[in-house]
């Protein structure tokens, strides 16, 4: 089922209804940008002008895009500056120069970054919440998801606060298909519901759009008469409202929900409606997607001169378009269908039709990955670049405004208050520097803390590599080392920061785990389970939960003869981050009382430092932490092994 475009539902938000190109009025605001004098009238009649391209000549955007930011740097306006940097954006992203997009939405950012810090007007939020929500598009469209959702939620975070509903229940719409490309149904409705409940307020035009995704959510998970009642709606909205090319992607949809239903008779007609739709504005993907179905219908009733004659009109049009994703879809039931006729020359030719489909779909999707990546790493090179730009220029423009602030009160009360004034100015200064001094002193113990954990786990994993090398088990020593090396090259990334986010940790932890697997002869299991409550942007800080896995290994489940079991598990208590191990192992006490017995017996740090941790944090954060460490044992009081509970408040990136 092909997905209704969130390029074009996104920018259409963000700008006016758009004409045809040969519009009267895209004729008369030429006419009148080039008698204008003005450079900022004129930066916002060629601003109006590229919008009016959106839709129907992207070039053309472009062009305008690019004259009214020429203009807008001549009359010095944030705002149309910003606007332009936007357009040039959006007429990129129609081309499909998502690179180019990408720098353009960047730039915008970087310019209004800097001009909120001296004017926090409704104008730069709006247009700084508009270009996160832009770069949100572009790698929502890359599948880079995690960074969509990262900017998606700074937009709606600004929406929010200049109150602009429209926008922020759209963007929660554009998270929806995010969760929905990522196959998360449930998370992806809560989304769409939001997006619905702005909509309902607002009376959007839009709404149709919403409720179809909300419908085509329970009609895959077969909650047919919910999604019948939710088509039924959006039937009723398309008819209000217009929207020829979600009114056919909707009979398309009622079409699958009664072939699910077996009502075919529905089915067929319901298509047949489609394509009326498509075919009067000239769609040819959404003409393409109803013959498939079509296809599909006759294909199942064994009517199979119907079903090719559909299939073959389909496949006509996936070439047309290049959508290789159709092609290698219709060639494989066409090749289904003359393999069932009995008919071998026509089944090899589309045979090999799908598979050389299938092989350019993986070779195409190999150069996106290519491209992508190469873009982001583009993008974060940039992004840290500005991050250190927009930290330069606040602390100078902060420093710039303190100066201010003192010389004007040193200059309006100098006769007046000037002892007092002196005073004044010395306890603040003697404040601030005690509470930066205690800060910095806080950070640097939370490094060295940090710090003196890494020489252990590192010792110990050299020791192991150094031991599979001896006893020349040479492939067990390069996929320690491999592995190893991977998780030093995380430790590093995020050695500088005092919080990661968590799905960083836990891909710390799986290689960790992996590692001692490795060095302990797979003799365990590991189960690593995260809530959905969890959002993305969680965090904690890194290496906490390391030290508690190393004990359940080495002193719970090596020590037993058995195959042993680690489970680790995220959840979600109110404000805080429950993270909780439990190891089948031979169970605290016993393994304390293995260890009084050693002659050399290894003091681990990990523990206190652990406890150091928590209570700086407590101090930070000014919430209560808890460890709880217990032995699980059945009815019969026998042990089972460990439990070890850790409970955080919780943090956000």
């Amino acid at each position: 089922m092909k997905k209704l475009s969130l390029i074009v539902f996104f920018l259409c938000c963000l700008s006016s209804l758009v004409l045809g190109s040969n519009s009267p009025k895209i004729d008369s605001m030429v006419l009148l940008s080039s008698t204008e004098k003005s450079p900022a009238n004129k930066a916002k009649l060629l601003n109006q002008i590229s919008e009016e391209y959106l839709e129907t000549n992207p070039d053309k955007m472009l062009y305008y895009a690019k004259q009214s930011l020429d203009m807008s740097i001549k009359s010095k306006s944030p705002k149309y500056i910003s606007l332009s940097y936007q357009n040039i954006g959006n007429a990129n992203i129609m081309l499909g120069n998502y690179s180019e997009a990408l720098e353009s939405f960047h730039t915008a950012t970087n310019f209004l970054e800097k001009q909120i810090l001296r004017n926090k007007t409704q104008d730069i939020k709006e247009g700084l919440a508009r270009a996160y929500g832009s770069i949100g598009v572009v790698f929502s469209e890359q599948s880079n998801y995690s960074k969509a959702l990262t900017y998606y939620r700074k937009a709606i975070k600004l929406y929010e606060e200049i109150k602009n509903n429209k926008n922020t229940g759209r963007l929660y719409n554009n998270i929806g298909i995010v969760y929905l490309s990522q196959a998360k149904e449930d998370k992806a409705l809560i989304y769409f519901l939001k997006c619905l409940q702005f909509q309902k307020k607002l009376k959007d035009p839009t709404m149709g759009i919403t409720i179809t995704n909300i419908g085509n959510i329970y009609n895959h998970k077969r909650q047919f008469e919910k999604a019948k009642n939710y088509y039924n709606q959006a039937l009723w909205l398309f008819k209000k409202y217009p929207n020829p090319r979600g009114l056919g992607e909707l009979y398309n949809n009622i079409g699958l929900l009664n072939k699910s239903l077996v009502n075919i008779s529905e089915a067929k007609n319901q298509f047949e409606k489609a394509k009326v739709i498509f075919t009067s504005i000239d769609d040819k993907f959404g003409i393409s997607d109803t013959y498939f179905y079509l296809g599909e219908i006759y294909t199942d009733e064994k009517e199979y001169t119907l079903a090719i004659n559909f299939l073959q009109k389909s496949l006509n049009l996936s070439k047309e378009l290049g959508v290789l994703d159709q092609i290698k879809n219709t060639e494989l039931k066409l090749y289904e269908i003359y393999k069932i006729q009995n008919n071998p020359n026509l089944a090899l030719k589309h045979y090999v039709a799908y598979s050389t489909a299938k092989d350019s779909i993986r070779s195409e999707e190999n150069i996106r990955n290519t491209i992508q990546a190469e873009m982001n790493f583009e993008f974060d090179k940039k992004e840290l670049y500005y991050k250190k730009e927009r930290e330069k220029n606040t602390l100078i423009y902060q420093e710039k405004l303190k100066r201010n602030q003192q010389i004007s009160i040193v200059v309006g009360s100098f006769l007046l208050i000037i002892i007092g004034l002196g005073i004044i100015l010395y306890n603040r200064q003697q404040r601030t520097k005690t509470l930066n001094l205690k800060l910095e002193l806080i950070e640097y113990e939370q490094k060295a803390l940090h710090l003196q954990m890494n020489p252990h786990f590192v010792f110990n994993c050299l020791g192991s590599i150094s031991s599979f090398i001896i006893q020349n088990h040479t492939d067990d020593a390069i996929k320690y080392l491999s592995k190893f090396s991977k998780l030093m090259r995380l430790t590093l990334e995020f050695s500088k920061e005092p919080l990661i986010p968590i799905h960083k940790e836990i891909e710390s932890l799986e290689n960790y785990l992996e590692l001692e697997q490795l060095r302990f002869n797979n003799n365990f299991e590991y189960k690593i389970n995260r809530s959905e409550e969890i959002e993305d942007d969680v965090a904690l800080p890194s290496l906490l939960l390391q030290p508690f896995i190393e004990n359940s290994i080495i002193h719970g489940v090596v020590p037993k003869k058995e195959n042993g079991l680690i489970t680790i598990n995220f959840n979600v208590e109110e404000d805080y981050l429950c993270c909780e191990i439990i190891d089948n192992g031979i169970g605290i006490y016993k393994s304390q009382k293995g260890k009084e017995n050693l002659v050399n017996v290894h003091k681990s740090m990990a523990l206190s430092i652990t406890k150091k941790r928590l209570k700086m944090m407590e101090t930070i954060l000014q919430k209560e932490t808890s460890l709880t460490i217990s032995e699980v044992q059945n009815d019969n009081n026998e042990v089972l092994g460990t439990n070890v509970s850790l409970k955080i408040p919780l943090q956000y990136l």
